[in-house]
């Protein structure tokens, strides 16, 4: 089914289908959810809603802490799994040539903005274009503003960016082989423009979900009832202090004159009579119960999140061996590694469409050799540099790694072509010092017959 025969099937060619479409209820209960991700990781969290009450005859405001663990924790997913840059392997002409477009079209910026959405939001959409200059640019359609079209076999056949500005609805409808721009300006939707469409339908990229094949899940509905526990009873904690833990003067024997306490008492003195008692009241504070509901929430929080609890401030951690750290960030490892099966599968659509989009750039890149075309993740888990380095040594004596792949996991060094042609530069500077030295020490004729070799 093509995106002409749904809207004649489901709509009988309609010219108002596209407000239908974007107004469909599907369609709202995602986007809703996503705004309300949105006000979320924003602060306006479930205890700003928690009334006032009454306290001793008087209004009580109670205490409504925030706290932003999820977004932390979100952020540490993100950079976890691609704060490092992609390393494209495969063949050397292909790399080379998908290395140039990587850099001009700024896509690595963009793949953190890619597993940023996804992390959040559980999906997003990326669309490849040619800009004026014919450089491979990369646009990314906000959760908010994706409306895809999927068929009865959960196949994408078309695509609507639909957003309002300055109160004027626009809708950007995507198929295979075009786009058409539509807007309601001036009271009735109209045809803004139609473009050729050179990559095809958007980049679907999304995490798992188990209710929705066509729609992951945010990683942050995992967590979000933890930190709501965990936000009222730390507020209740500080409610509780000033209610209950104030100090009340309790005296025993006889009445003191008017019955009543200096407001200047401090710094001063109590004379009572014989057998008469004076004392400060309070009620006791059961913070061991506070500590072990709070660890536990955290503990949880951090578990199900796949959170080492060393990130968060929550254990000390000496010089430890490179096998000690992997067992810390066993959970943060596995799931950079759920997140990076899907990031890949929408990375192979993109170098797809980068192939099919070179063609129209007189690039011709041989199959076998695009065949050879992947990526490599570097975690950013912490590293025992002096570990590396021995393992690395060790690889290099018996032959068992290149030059260029030692430059690759050498901790020390970011640009590896740059630190390949300065090891060149290096040698010939090397062999020019030896031969002049070799020079210096020969005869007079021996350097004649040599210059005229």
């Amino acid at each position: 089914m093509s995106l002409k025969e749904y809207v004649q099937e489901f709509y009988g060619n309609d010219p108002g289908w596209l407000q239908k479409e974007t107004n469909d209820v599907s369609h709202n209960q995602r986007i809703r959810k996503i705004f309300d991700i949105q006000d979320y990781l924003d602060g306006k969290h479930k205890i700003l809603n928690k009334k006032s009450e009454m306290y001793g005859g008087k209004e009580f405001h109670p205490r409504k802490i925030v706290l932003q663990y999820g977004k932390q924790i979100l952020n540490f997913q993100v950079s976890y799994l691609i704060s490092n840059p992609l390393t494209l392997s495969g063949s050397e002409k292909v790399v080379n040539e998908f290395k140039k477009i990587y850099k001009k079209g700024k896509f690595h910026r963009q793949d953190f903005k890619i597993i940023n959405y996804v992390t959040k939001y559980g999906h997003c959409f990326e669309y490849l274009y040619f800009d004026e200059n014919r450089i491979i640019k990369s646009k990314l359609i906000k959760p908010e503003n994706s409306y895809p079209i999927f068929n009865d076999e959960n196949e994408m056949i078309g695509f609507i960016e639909h957003y309002t500005s300055n109160a004027v609805s626009y809708w950007n409808i995507y198929d295979n082989n075009k786009v058409l721009r539509y807007t309601n300006r001036g009271g009735s939707i109209s045809l803004l423009g139609e473009y050729r469409n050179v990559s095809g339908l958007p980049i679907h990229y999304h995490n798992q979900s188990e209710v929705d094949d066509n729609f992951g899940r945010s990683d942050l509905e995992d967590i979000v009832s933890l930190i709501d526990t965990m936000e009222d009873i730390l507020s209740k904690l500080v409610d509780s202090y000033h209610k209950f833990h104030t100090p009340i003067p309790v005296i025993t024997g006889q009445q003191i004159t008017d019955g009543a306490l200096s407001n200047d008492i401090a710094g001063t003195g109590l004379t009572l009579e014989d057998g008469s008692t004076f004392s400060l009241e309070t009620s006791k504070l059961d913070y061991q119960s506070f500590q072990t509901i709070w660890k536990t929430l955290m503990q949880s929080m951090l578990d199900v999140s796949g959170t080492p609890s060393v990130s968060m401030n929550q254990g000390t951690t000496a010089n430890i061996a490179e096998v000690s750290i992997k067992m810390l960030y066993t959970l943060a490892d596995m799931r950079a590694a759920q997140n990076e099966i899907y990031f890949r599968d929408g990375l192979y659509d993109r170098f797809d469409k980068i192939k099919l989009m070179l063609e129209y750039l007189n690039v011709s890149l041989d199959d076998e050799d695009y065949d050879t075309l992947d990526v490599v993740f570097q975690y950013a888990r912490p590293l025992n540099e002096s570990d590396v380095i021995n393992n690395l040594q060790v690889l290099a004596k018996i032959g068992g790694i290149s030059l260029k792949s030692l430059l690759e996991r050498n901790p020390y060094i970011v640009d590896v072509v740059q630190e390949l042609e300065r090891l060149k530069g290096s040698k010939r500077n090397k062999n020019d010092t030896v031969n002049e030295r070799m020079k210096d020490n020969l005869t007079e004729n021996e350097s004649k017959v040599i210059e005229n070799v």
